[in-house]
């Protein structure tokens, strides 16, 4: 028995690898584009591991994907694949069009193919589990009850709409031909190997570095916050027991402000590695203008996934948090191998530009 991950090497799918490794003897084909965000360091624990089969390729490579399938003939495949950074997303929507729509669309052609070769208990017991994202269903007002998986999809990104349009595609292989798919769709994930131009690695990153800690307008924007670890349990209990067609909301019960993380970061910071001059660094905290049509509020509500498949997350906010912020602070040879020359120019390119 063997899985097929895609995306495998980015800030989920890497996770989900490492942990499937750890806990299960299963083999796993792990294809990864490596573009920016896609990192072979995260992975360097499993060089030499025979369960670990890693493919540098693209999903929409259908004769890659087509070659993969027919030699390593999968139980399963779980799509990471994505372009996922809504600021990348304003500034160059093309690669999340190309990526989340097209290479999702070439995926499930193959994959399709290959299911319908499959025989007997093969074919009933094969599954594709997309990985998808909360932010497909738009902004909540701040008395609004959380997304449940009924919920509208009123995406407001290029990046959302890109993932909105896959998460569809996903539906339509099931419902016209059959193809035994499962979506989840999850909150804010944070912990180790989060490439730093999300929210809290930014913060933690640019903290010790003695630079501005850029907080988009007043600060006030909510999101849900899901531990990542909790994410990859969630999708093995998915893909476990999950009802094919169905669709399951993963989140981690911890609605807040983006300014109340950036200071739970410098409380942990102050803590843990202190600054020379003994200030705290949230001195580092500067207001810079908001993203262009930045969602105000993402909550999710989780009880289908518990109530269905008895899965609720591990961590706190408090214990997740912590355990993210000694993870950067004991890994600085991962950080600085991630911040490049791309990456810096990423960081001028969405920052300089903003008013303070």
């Amino acid at each position: 028995m063997t899985i097929l991950v895609t995306g495998g090497a980015g800030f989920i799918g890497g996770n989900f690898v490492l942990d499937w490794v750890a806990q299960s003897s299963e083999p796993v084909i792990n294809l990864d584009k490596l573009t920016y965000a896609g990192n072979l360091d995260s992975l360097s624990s499993l060089e030499g591991n025979p369960q670990h089969f890693f493919v540098h390729g693209d999903i929409a490579d259908t004769a890659l994907v087509k070659r993969l399938l027919q030699e390593h003939q999968p139980r399963a495949v779980i799509n990471f694949a994505a372009e996922s950074h809504v600021d990348r997303s304003i500034h160059g929507p093309e690669d999340f069009i190309q990526t989340n729509i097209v290479g999702t669309f070439r995926l499930l052609e193959e994959v399709r193919a290959y299911w319908k070769g499959l025989q007997g208990q093969a074919a009933d017991d094969f599954r594709f589990l997309h990985v998808s994202t909360d932010e497909v269903y738009g902004s909540l007002a701040a008395d609004a009850p959380a997304f449940t998986e009924e919920h509208r999809y009123e995406p407001n990104s290029p990046y959302s709409a890109s993932k909105a349009a896959s998460d569809h595609l996903v539906r339509s292989y099931h419902h016209t031909y059959g193809l035994p798919v499962l979506t989840t769709n999850c909150s804010n994930n944070y912990g180790p190997y989060h490439f730093p131009e999300k929210l809290i690695p930014l913060m933690i990153v640019n903290a010790l570095a003695g630079k501005a800690l850029p907080v988009y307008g007043d600060g006030q924007q909510v999101r849900d916050w899901l531990y990542v670890k909790d994410h990859c349990s969630a999708i093995r209990r998915v893909l476990e027991a999950g009802k094919v067609g169905e669709v399951y909301n993963v989140g981690g019960w911890n609605e807040k402000p983006n300014l109340e993380i950036v200071e739970r970061v410098c409380t942990l910071l102050d803590e843990l590695r202190p600054r020379v001059d003994g200030q705290s660094y949230i001195s580092q905290r500067t207001f810079v203008t908001d993203r262009p049509g930045h969602d105000r509020r993402y909550a999710i509500d989780a009880r289908k996934l518990e109530r269905e498949l008895g899965w609720k997350p591990a961590e706190t906010f408090e214990t997740g948090i912590r355990k993210t912020v000694q993870w950067y602070l004991d890994n600085q040879e991962w950080v600085d191998n991630v911040l490049s020359g791309n990456y810096r120019d990423w960081v001028a390119q969405n920052y300089e530009g903003r008013a303070v």
